[in-house]
Order: C-alpha cells, then structure tokens, then sequence
C-alpha cells in the first residue's frame, strides 16, 4: 500500500483529482469505478473544475459506481444516481448513457446484479476505483462478514451504516435496509484502488486497516492483497498511527 498524508480535507480531495485526471489522460477509453457520500464530494468539486478550466475532458470516460439503495428511484434525492448527477455527471462533458449506477427498482434484483457484473465485463477491467471507508471497515456496501469472494449483489445494511447515513434523511426509518453493491471481488479486479480517509473519527479505524489483520470481518483488510492501492488520508485520520 502506498499511503499519501496530506493536511486536510481540500488536500485529500486534491491529490484523488491529480490522480484520476492523469489516468483519464493516459487512458484510451478510462473506465472509472466511482464512489458516493461526503469523502468524495470535494474530489469531484476539483474534477468540475479542472474541466471547466478546459484542463480534462470526460467525453471518452466510463463510469460504475459502487452501489445503490434499494427502493430508490433514480429522481429520489437520497438515491446515489440523484447524487451522481447533481454532484458530477451533470456538470461535465460526459455522455450520461456511459455512466453506470445500480438499479435499486429493477423488478428482478438477482437479475440487475447479474447484469451489472456483465456490463463491467464488457467494458474491460475498471483503470482506478475510488473508495470510502466505513467506521466498520466496509468498503461500498460490503460490511463485516461479506466473503472475500463476493461479485455484485444485494446487501442487508448493517445498523452502524445506516445510522451513519441517517443524516441525510428526515429519520433512520427512512432509510433503506437494502443496497445493491460491486463485491469485493469485483473491486479488486481494478487495475488501481484510490482510498480516501478523512478526519478523526476515522482514526481508528485507519488504523486497524494498516495494523490488523485481513479478515472478512473487516473488508477493507483484503485491500492489503491488491498489488496498486493509495491511500490519501489527511493528518487527523492518520493521528492513530
């Protein structure tokens, strides 16, 4: 693992822009495997305007994201499509039916997972894959206990998740108990993985991924077995190590 410190939020946020424009830059036709909540609203905040400065364009660029809620249409303002749009897609160059969310209201779930898995496939491994941290270690929707060999599929969340996602609606009864999610098999066959990690509440968490062991119950740990992993933390949630 490679691990950048930087000073702050903005820092972090920075370091992931350089990052993802050098492998848009580099790539003929970049697939990018993106993430939802607050860490990375700063990194695409730096992507608009590094396009609007005519510095990088996203009309060659694919993108999956991580996972979706289930029972969420794409118009809910909770839902990671919603996010995805008003937060990035809408405000680049990118052509809409090249980015990839989730379908939490498709009729036949099994058969969304499946068929998110194919369209991955076809478009060739994901060049970097931008990642969160959970305080319990999960990465995307894939909490404590999900098999090391997990593809795409339907997750029950994990109390501590959506507590921790009750911000953002009017109460924790509002949120949803499902998300579909990459497995952590699929993420791992990405050709890089960006983690970004900021703020002290995530001290120690960070710290357990850089000095505990790799276990299932701590789905970040497989992290360590992936041969191109960054991870920009800033100084608060570094302060455990």
């Amino acid at each position: 693992m490679n691990i950048i410190r930087v000073k702050d939020y903005d820092e972090m946020s920075q370091k992931a822009c350089e990052m993802i424009i050098s492998v848009v830059r580099s790539t003929e036709k970049p697939v990018l495997g993106l993430a939802t909540g607050s860490t990375p609203e700063g990194l695409y905040k730096c992507l608009i305007e590094q396009y609007q400065s005519n510095k990088v364009s996203f009309d060659n660029v694919t993108t999956f994201n991580l996972d979706e809620y289930v029972g969420l249409e794409g118009n809910d303002p909770n839902s990671y499509r919603y996010f995805m749009d008003s937060n990035f897609f809408d405000h680049i160059n990118i052509q809409k039916n090249n980015t990839h969310v989730p379908n939490g209201i498709a009729k036949d779930l099994e058969e969304e997972v499946l068929q998110y898995e194919e369209l991955i496939k076809e478009n060739g491994a994901i060049d970097m894959q931008v990642l969160g941290i959970g305080l319990n270690g999960h990465i995307g929707f894939n909490e404590p206990g999900t098999a090391f060999s997990s593809r795409t599929h339907v997750v029950e969340l994990d109390e501590s998740t959506r507590n921790a996602n009750a911000r953002f609606f009017s109460s924790i009864d509002e949120v949803p108990t499902q998300a579909i999610t990459a497995g952590i098999e699929t993420i791992m066959e990405s050709k890089k993985i960006v983690l970004l990690v900021s703020g002290e509440a995530k001290a120690e968490t960070v710290a357990r991924l850089l000095n505990g062991e790799i276990t299932e119950n701590f789905p970040a740990s497989i992290l360590h077995k992936h041969p191109d992993v960054t991870i920009i933390a800033d100084e608060a949630a570094l302060s455990q190590i």
